[in-house]
């Protein structure tokens, strides 16, 4: 029987993948004593192509970004579920990273990041409101639009 959090995504109609594979020298998670690091999930969506691709501002609107960086959260409650086998067990999330490729004079980058933490208060409810950080970049993995890790405190 799937716990509240997962009923919750379900009536959302959010359904995790099978976290993507690391293409480097690196794990996708790290547990150290009561919180879980969760490495930077690109904008995949469930058929493995990126959500959105290219720069903000050049081609990328603030809508578009905003949906791929609800595919990054999506991402990384994917591998939150594989860490604690339970997303119940998820006590806070802590902190959102957000990564926004970027035209040199696209300003909006919270904006775009509201997608990802929309989604986490939506989820987790106050245990979902984190801090957060939001940096345009030049360019990300297979010029993924946005790009997103987190820290959760854990059960």
């Amino acid at each position: 029987m799937a716990g509240t959090i997962e009923q919750k995504l379900a009536a959302q109609g959010i359904v995790l993948p099978e976290p993507v594979a690391p293409v480097a020298n690196y794990v996708g998670f790290v547990r150290s004593g009561n919180l879980l690091f969760v490495s930077g999930q690109v904008c995949n969506g469930l058929d493995g192509k990126l959500i959105a691709k290219g720069k903000l501002g050049a081609g990328v609107t603030i809508e578009q970004g905003s949906a791929a960086a609800r595919g990054c959260a999506i991402n990384l409650l994917a591998q939150v579920r594989i860490a604690l086998g339970d997303l119940d067990k998820v006590v806070r999330v802590v902190r959102l990273g957000g990564f926004v490729n970027s035209a040199p004079d696209f300003l909006e980058g919270p904006k775009v990041l509201n997608g990802a933490s929309d989604l986490m208060v939506a989820v987790f409810g106050d245990k979902g409101r984190h801090a957060r950080t939001t940096i345009g970049v030049a360019v990300l993995p297979g010029d993924a639009a946005v790009e997103v890790e987190g820290i959760f405190e854990v059960a």
